[in-house]
């Protein structure tokens, strides 16, 4: 058996693993760039490192690092009551609002499921108090954090964009952004359609509530109850939640200031964002005491660790072997939407970053060769990747899952479930067939 061959299996094995077991995709990738870098392709540790990603480590941290200090301090419950007030408390605007803010939020800066965790159990207690799909809801918080998930200074975008650069292939950010934006807005839409988003009527309750507070998580409904809510209206946030202190003011300055030093300066996002957040650790300790910890280490892991895997295959010539591959089936339309389902299908499973990270490098042979458009493919391969994080077996998608108050959550599941497998079945083609088949870049 060849040493490709084998470093492609031990890369499959880490997939299955990590799945599985729920062992951290990093962690297992390490291992293997240990294994099969000194093992197999006769490297040495600096030949190992030499793939790892050490600026996007930083970017990693940095607006990690960030945004734990606007979730400790309020902010983000601030933006979240900020933005129901702007709709006036319509309740067919709730799921809306729900996208931007989830939207909003990694755009600048939050990882997905970050974002989805602070986001989902508010949009899911709207669901279940005002008789809204919790499977609307669910998507639209979930396609909501996706839609955003590709800006210049997301992680996501980051994270592509580093890739991208690092393989030398023509790269476009804001029709990488856009791409994603435009993908999951549309499918939001048949979502909001098919799911009764239509149908919704009136107003949240008068007074405060009209003012668009956010409710309160009831106790379970009995098990029989399905997914039929109880639309009593609950009690208002207090003072704490909705003022502007002065803590909160200069977290949502900092957050501008990164927008601002980024797109505007070209400053470097995570050497930006890890200096705004000691600024703000210096001046309020007591906000930003927990912050460290609650950096998105696993991500940080999964992230360094997969890419430093691929370094190794890198190292070794199996991106070029397995490309090679992929472009000797003969039909390069053919292999584009093959590594479009494959990047699907692994990620409703297991990690959609770790996925991009693994098949971007792939498909670099014949995208160099100018039979594919690179931008389009790329765009391609990152919408099919992430859309399907609504799958139950995601992450994201079991945040919303656990965020669900008053319903039958294996009824729930299997919704979740076969919404998942339509969009695995749906989406990797049609994006192929939009961004790929025009030959985008």
């Amino acid at each position: 058996m060849s040493p490709e061959l084998i470093s492609i299996l031990v890369l499959v094995v880490v997939f299955v693993i990590a799945t599985t077991r729920s062992v951290n995709m990093g962690a297992l990738a390490f291992a293997a760039a240990f294994g099969v870098g000194g093992l197999v392709a006769d490297l040495d540790a600096d030949g190992i490192f030499a793939g790892f990603p050490g600026d996007l480590f930083v970017v990693l941290v940095g607006v990690t690092y960030l945004f734990a200090i606007a979730r400790a301090n309020g902010t983000t419950d601030w933006l979240v009551h900020a933005a129901v007030r702007l709709v006036r408390g319509r309740v067919a605007l709730i799921p809306w609002v729900m996208f931007a803010l989830t939207g909003a939020l990694t755009a600048i800066g939050a990882v997905s499921p970050a974002a989805v965790a602070i986001v989902a159990p508010i949009a899911l207690s709207f669901a279940a108090r005002y008789g809204i799909s919790p499977l609307l809801m669910g998507a639209m918080v979930v396609h909501g954090a996706q839609a955003g998930g590709f800006s210049p200074i997301s992680i996501y975008g980051s994270i592509v964009n580093g890739i991208v650069e690092r393989e030398n292939l023509p790269g476009n950010e804001v029709v990488l952004f856009l791409s994603s934006l435009a993908a999951n807005l549309v499918i939001a839409g048949v979502v909001f359609v098919v799911c009764g988003g239509l149908k919704l009527r009136g107003d949240i309750a008068a007074g405060s509530r009209a003012a668009g507070a956010a409710p309160v998580p009831q106790k379970a409904a009995p098990r029989d109850a399905g997914l039929r809510t109880d639309p009593t209206p609950g009690p208002t946030p207090s003072t704490e939640t909705t003022n502007l202190t002065p803590s909160r003011i200069a977290t949502l300055t900092s957050l501008l200031a990164l927008v601002v030093a980024v797109l505007v300066f070209d400053l470097d996002a995570g050497l930006t964002a890890i200096t705004l957040a000691v600024i703000l650790s210096t001046l309020w300790p007591d906000d930003s005491r927990k912050a460290v910890g609650e950096i998105a280490w696993p991500t940080v892991l999964l992230i360094c660790g997969v890419l430093t895997y691929v370094g190794v295959l890198d190292e070794m010539g199996t991106i070029t072997w397995a490309g090679e591959g992929v472009g000797n089936i003969g039909v390069p339309l053919l292999a584009a939407v093959l590594l479009c389902y494959i990047g699907a299908l692994v990620s409703a499973f297991a990690s959609s970053v770790g996925i991009m990270g693994a098949l971007i490098p792939l498909a670099v042979p014949f995208l160099e060769r100018g039979e594919i458009g690179a931008i389009g493919m790329v765009a391609a391969l990152a919408v099919s990747a992430t859309v399907v994080d609504v799958s139950p077996f995601s992450t994201n998608g079991a945040l919303v899952l656990a965020a669900a108050p008053d319903v039958d959550r294996e009824r729930f599941f299997r919704q979740l479930m076969v919404y998942g497998g339509i969009v695995v079945a749906v989406v990797p083609a049609a994006a192929w067939l939009v961004m790929v088949v025009p030959g985008w870049g």
